[in-house]
């Protein structure tokens, strides 16, 4: 196996790892999955897809390395970001308060539209700093000095094939009935999880140093 190959199956391992590993967005597209559908949530994981491949298409050609030396760019998407993740906070945690009478008859959290939710996914990615960050050593340690634009068009193809299986996997897995069922069953417990999970890293993204 050669070096070019080994860095290359490198880079797809930590990018699997990073993507799949529980997150804000993750957790958020298991929440639209269990409460509002297959469809719902394919389309949240669309737009985490397509923040995500932006970044990596920053990070590729080199105008991520700008935002990395002017700490005002990153310090913008780090309070848009955390002020977004707690707005999302909020809305979980009014959820998980609402009774569950009210909840059967349908009048808590309407189902979002198509594009609110696509906006959405795509806000959690772009507002994430840590996104850009992370593209930006997965392509250094991917590829060197000297690499081609192959080499870059190999590595983010493969990143957006696994952005896409990894992203939609989430949603297709948690709109499975067993899934619907214990979101039914443990509806409040879940909202409340996702709330913590949400004002946690918005939280963290505020006040961590840029």
């Amino acid at each position: 196996m050669n070096t070019e190959l080994q860095h290359l199956l490198l880079v797809y391992a930590t990018y699997v790892i990073a993507a799949g590993s529980p997150g804000p967005s993750n957790m958020r597209i298991m929440g639209v999955a269990m409460q509002q559908g297959r469809q719902a949530a394919l389309t949240l994981a669309a737009g985490v897809v397509t923040g995500s491949i932006f970044w990596g298409m920053m990070a590729a050609t080199g105008i991520s390395v700008l935002l990395t030396r002017y700490a005002e760019v990153l310090t913008a998407l780090k309070i848009f970001g955390g002020l977004y993740l707690l707005f999302l906070a909020f809305r979980a945690g009014r959820a998980a308060l609402i009774p569950e009478e009210q909840a059967t008859a349908g009048a808590f959290t309407p189902a979002s539209s198509r594009t609110a939710l696509y906006r959405q996914g795509l806000l959690m990615h772009l507002g994430n700093p840590k996104s850009v960050l992370a593209w930006i050593a997965l392509v250094t340690l991917g590829l060197g000095s000297d690499a081609s634009w192959q080499g870059v068009a190999v590595i983010l193809g493969g990143c957006a094939v696994l952005s896409v299986t990894i992203f939609c996997g989430y949603a297709v897995l948690f709109s499975t009935t067993p899934m619907v069922r214990l979101y039914r069953r443990a509806r409040r417990w879940i909202e409340g999880a996702l709330s913590i999970v949400f004002g946690f890293a918005g939280l963290r993204l505020l006040l961590a140093r840029t």
